[in-house]
C-alpha cells in the first residue's frame, strides 16, 4: 500500500467496479503511429469507457488529432473523446473543428483553454475573434452538437490561479456552460485529491471529478514535468525510485506497483473512475490494470474462434 493507504487504513473495494479510460497523443511519424496503434490494440480489450486524443498547442496537431480520432473510432470501435483548445484561433476556426468531429462520430470532447502560444508560463491572451476561455468554449461546443463535454481540474490548483477559490469558480463556470465531467491533472498524493474534491463539493459542484493517473516511465523526467505543471512530488515517492536510474526493469516494477496502489487507495476512498495518461505506451498501463484485477474482455468474435 502507498503511504496514503497506510495512513487511511482502508482497503480497496472490488476491482470489477472500476471504470477506466486512456489518453493518447497524435503521432508525429510512421514509427510513432505504429507504436500508438500497438498501444491502442493492447489496451482496447480492457474495455475502457473511452479513450482521448490530445490537441497540440495552438492547434498544431489539428489534422493529426482528427486522423487519430477517426481511425480509433472506425478500426478499434472505442468511444473516443477528442481534445480541443481555443488558444490562437478564431471562433469559426474552432467551430470548424467541432463540426468535423461531429461528422466522424465523436460524442465526447475534452474542452481546454490551451497553453499560450509562447509556451507554458507566458500570459494567456484570447485570440481576437476567438473564444475568451474554456467556459465560452464549452458553451460553443454544446451549441453545435449533443456532445458530452469534459473539462480539466487541478487538485493542486492551476499554476496560473492565485488561489483555490479562483480555480473552483472557473470550474463552476465550465459546469454552468454545460460540462458533464472533469478530469484532473495528475497527482501523486491522494490526500490532495480528496481535499480538492471536498472543496469542489462544498462549492456546490457535483459533476464527476475523475483522477488523472500518470504511470512513471522515467522518474527524473516525470519529476521535471510535474514541477512545470505545478504538481508536487512527495519525498516518499522520490525515495521509492532512488537508485533506479540505470535499472529499467526494477523501475518498471516499482512504477506499476505504485500506480496500482494509488488507484487502490483512491478506490477505497470511494472513487470508481480513473483516467490514465499513457504517453502512447501500453505495457506499463496494462500491467497496472492487471494488478488491479482487470482482465481482457472477450468479444463475440473471439468466442466464436
Amino acid at each position: 500500500m502507498t503511504p496514503n493507504a497506510e495512513r487511511s487504513g482502508r482497503r480497496s473495494r472490488s476491482a470489477d467496479k472500476l471504470k477506466i479510460s486512456f489518453e493518447f497523443f497524435p503521432p508525429k511519424s510512421p514509427k510513432m503511429e505504429a507504436m500508438l496503434w500497438e498501444s491502442v490494440q493492447r489496451l482496447a480489450p480492457l474495455a475502457p469507457e473511452f479513450v482521448s486524443v490530445t490537441y497540440g498547442a495552438g492547434g498544431s496537431t489539428r489534422e493529426r488529432t482528427h486522423a487519430t480520432v477517426e481511425r480509433i473510432i472506425k478500426e478499434a470501435g472505442i468511444p473516443t473523446a477528442a481534445h480541443l483548445t481555443c488558444v490562437g484561433a478564431t471562433k469559426e476556426e474552432v467551430n470548424d473543428v467541432i463540426r468535423s468531429y461531429r461528422e466522424i462520430g465523436v460524442k465526447q470532447i475534452v474542452a481546454l483553454r490551451g497553453d499560450p502560444v509562447d509556451g507554458v508560463g507566458a500570459k494567456y491572451e484570447a485570440h481576437e475573434g476567438g473564444y475568451s476561455g474554456s467556459p465560452a468554449l464549452v458553451s460553443g461546443i454544446k451549441e453545435l452538437g449533443e456532445f458530452d463535454v469534459f473539462v480539466s481540474a487541478y487538485p493542486e490548483k492551476h499554476p496560473e490561479s492565485s488561489d483555490f477559490a479562483t480555480d473552483i469558480e472557473l470550474l463552476r463556470q465550465k459546469v454552468d456552460a454545460g460540462a458533464t465531467k472533469a478530469i484532473t491533472q495528475f497527482f501523486f498524493d491522494n490526500d490532495l485529491y480528496e481535499a480538492f474534491v471536498e472543496r469542489v463539493r462544498r462549492a456546490g459542484i457535483f459533476i464527476p471529478i475523475v483522477p488523472g493517473i500518470m504511470p512513471i516511465h522515467n522518474f527524473t523526467q516525470a519529476a521535471g514535468f510535474a514541477t512545470r505543471a505545478g504538481a508536487s512530488v512527495p519525498q516518499w515517492l522520490a525515495n521509492r525510485f532512488e537508485g533506479l536510474e540505470n535499472d529499467a526493469d526494477t523501475h518498471r516494477l516499482v512504477s506499476a506497483a505504485m500506480a496500482a496502489e494509488q488507484v487502490e487507495d483512491l478506490h477505497a476512498r470511494g472513487v470508481d473512475e480513473f483516467h490514465f495518461y499513457t504517453l502512447n505506451r501500453a505495457n506499463l498501463v496494462y500491467a497496472i490494470c492487471h494488478l488491479l484485477g482487470m482482465r481482457p474482455v472477450k468479444t463475440a468474435t473471439a468466442d466464436a474462434e
